[in-house]
């Protein structure tokens, strides 16, 4: 099953509650930092989504946990991602799709000027409320949807896969995950971290061709008060549209995306295992150390949802 999930090959040459579209005066200069802020559209949601199965949800979920100690990228053993496959049908994939088109406030302010587009282009966050547009690094569009309903039904399907929940309810005593920081002066010895719930924000994407997103780690999103310290330690990664590379001799010809595949990628770039498209394929991975990328769209148009899970820092009590 790992061979047909994760291919080997060398590169060719070549939060938590937050604000939803960038209310900003356009055009976006290249580079230059933005304040945004986010809204949505109230979307009412059918009953039966992805709370019944529809009839073209015809496998039962699987999980494979990716062994990189057997891959291109061996220095990556220990570190966590696995590949959750018919997590939702092609069907779901689209209703979600035609959701998220919904849930945006037209018109949508995007670089260029007003469009009547729900897509917007995707910028970079620079913390701070901030992001900036680098199409020379991030080259895609997006829209951001926040729903907590959503993503709770998403992750209900997810946890379908035998051993996801249990592995994830805690994080304890794996500093590659939650950082050396974190480890002594964030928790002290015996901090632990558990699962909250998945962050409610969305952000759906959409690649076509010759777009991508270059080599990148995830960052946290994290908040800190007197109480409790909360931050994302995974992404989940939702695919909606199948890759000819993964749509099976049946279905290649009706699916027109080629490449656009999330390679993880060794620190010169020269190695790299791809996972592929598959419309209700949920890729999950730790933020921290797996440098990956959105490879470029050779052909058609890829289209996916990115959202993390937070966790709560558990600090070991004080007895004495």
């Amino acid at each position: 099953m790992l061979s047909s999930l994760f291919k080997r090959s060398a590169p060719k040459s070549s939060s938590s509650s937050a604000p939803s579209q960038p209310t900003v005066t356009p055009p976006l200069k290249h580079n230059q930092p933005i304040q945004t802020t986010y809204k949505s559209n109230p979307i009412p949601l059918p009953p039966s989504f992805l709370t019944t199965d529809p009839p073209d949800l015809h496998q039962p979920t699987t999980y494979t946990q990716i062994d990189f100690s057997r891959t291109a990228v061996p220095e990556y053993a220990g570190l966590y991602a696995a590949v959750l496959d018919n997590v939702l049908s092609p069907s779901e994939c689209q209703t979600l799709l035609s959701l998220a088109e919904a849930s945006v406030p037209l018109p949508n302010a995007a670089a260029g000027g007003a469009s009547e587009s729900a897509w917007a282009p995707a910028m970079v966050n620079v913390g701070m409320g901030f992001e900036v547009l680098t199409p020379s690094y991030r080259n895609s569009d997006r829209i951001i949807w926040d729903q907590q309903e959503v993503v709770d039904r998403i992750w209900a399907r997810c946890l379908r896969a035998p051993g996801l929940g249990k592995r994830l309810a805690v994080v304890e005593g794996e500093p590659a995950i939650t950082g050396p920081e974190n480890w002594g002066r964030r928790g002290g010895r015996g901090t632990r971290w558990e699962f909250r719930r998945v962050n409610q924000r969305m952000r759906f994407l959409r690649y076509g061709k010759g777009q991508y997103f270059r080599p990148h780690c995830d960052g946290p999103y994290s908040e800190t008060d007197a109480d409790k310290t909360v931050e994302t330690l995974f992404t989940v990664h939702l695919y909606l549209n199948d890759s000819q590379a993964e749509a099976g001799h049946e279905a290649a010809a009706a699916a027109d995306l080629v490449g656009g595949a999330t390679p993880f990628l060794s620190d010169d770039e020269t190695r790299k295992v791809d996972v592929h498209p598959k419309a209700g394929r949920v890729l999950i991975f730790q933020h921290r150390r797996l440098l990956h990328s959105g490879a470029d769209v050779v052909q058609g148009t890829k289209y996916t949802m990115r959202t993390d899970i937070v966790y709560e820092m558990i600090r070991e009590k004080d007895d004495k």
